[in-house]
């Protein structure tokens, strides 16, 4: 039986029309979400996602990304402003987005008796898909995020990364434009969170997916977001690319330290030749290059010139994390977990054992 309603042509599930848009990009305009209690989730915000770009958006537990993914995935009306996701407005046109895109939010809705391969089908059979086709896309999708050997388990069994996996495969089982991913890998161990990278990288690059990003590791958005949104208390503070905004936070400091302690004014009137002193730790001499990294070989071949011998030479470049404390005066919870975070280059889906 088909109706009709403010979502165009209906049927029973749902059946996308033949003109549906080809376009597979994001667009906000002054996006509000209010609550009856508190204040503003999102306040005002503006942005736009190519197709094909991977947009990281950072920011602290409570300071709006949640409640932006959930606007744009249709799951919460805004209160002002306008969002269109994938050409259709998310709210007269929600059934239309809903087809364009595939999400994973912050908490999987698995069901633990049912096997990793049940799923898979049961969320074909949702999206419509024939028998036949849902199960070689199935198939297909769990061997590509690693879950080919634990399909036929039940979900129960299966450790945070396997559960994490699984939940983007069913994400990309009707082959969406659009991908959001709300903190995706929260929790996860290196292992796990470097073969989601890999996939995520994979799908925008080889197959021109939109991916929308929240997260809360600023490894995560640099090694992946071809663009990065800052917001806090619902506004966005920052946007540009990783490499600008760090840019914009200030040039590198060179920091070294004498052998012979001695030396620590002559190799500080040496540095200051390059730049402008900076604080440093003790017994060591740092400036903020006034010409950037180039200026490295210069500064080592005029130490050499000095006769000043060094125990030891760093530099510090701005970091996301610098961004996020000069545009909001604090740090992202994320912050610390970066050492941690970062991400081995296997190439390739690494496969965990499912728990006992």
């Amino acid at each position: 039986m088909v109706t009709s309603d403010a979502d165009g042509p209906r049927r029973n599930g749902y059946a996308p029309p033949a003109t549906i848009s080809s376009e597979g990009g994001i667009e906000v305009e002054g996006l509000v979400r209010e609550f009856k209690k508190g204040p503003r989730a999102v306040d005002g915000i503006d942005l736009t996602v190519a197709p094909g770009e991977i947009y990281g958006f950072l920011g602290p537990n409570g300071a709006g990304k949640s409640t932006t993914v959930h606007v744009l995935t249709t799951l919460l009306p805004p209160t002002a402003g306008a969002a269109r996701v994938a050409g259709f407005d998310v709210v007269r046109q929600g059934a239309y987005v809903r087809d364009a895109i595939g999400v994973a939010l912050q908490e999987a809705a698995l069901d633990p008796l049912l096997t990793g391969r049940e799923h898979m089908r049961l969320q074909a059979g949702m999206h419509g898909l024939g028998r036949d086709e849902g199960n070689r896309r199935s198939d297909a999708l769990l061997e590509r995020v690693g879950l080919s050997d634990a399909a036929d388990r039940r979900v129960g069994g299966y450790s945070g990364g396997m559960k994490r996996r699984l939940d983007l495969a069913l994400a990309l089982v009707h082959e969406p434009r659009i991908l959001f991913l709300d903190e995706p890998t929260t929790g996860l161990d290196v292992q796990s969170r470097a073969a989601l990278w890999d996939e995520v990288a994979r799908l925008a690059k080889q197959q021109g997916v939109t991916v929308f990003l929240t997260t809360q590791y600023l490894e995560e958005a640099d090694q992946l977001a071809d663009r990065v949104g800052i917001i806090d208390h619902g506004k966005l503070v920052a946007e540009g690319t990783p490499e600008s905004l760090k840019a914009q936070i200030g040039r590198p400091t060179v920091e070294a330290a004498p052998s012979d302690e001695a030396d620590a004014a002559r190799l500080g009137a040496t540095l200051e030749r390059f730049g402008t002193l900076q604080p440093a730790g003790p017994g060591a001499v740092a400036v903020r290059l006034t010409d950037g990294v180039e200026e490295l070989t210069e500064i080592v071949r005029a130490l050499d010139g000095e006769n000043i011998r060094v125990a030891n030479l760093e530099i510090h470049a701005p970091s996301l994390d610098d961004v996020f404390l000069n545009k909001t005066g604090r740090r992202l919870e994320g912050a610390g977990d970066e050492s941690e975070a970062a991400k081995p280059s296997t190439g390739e889906l690494a496969m965990e054992p499912a728990a006992a």
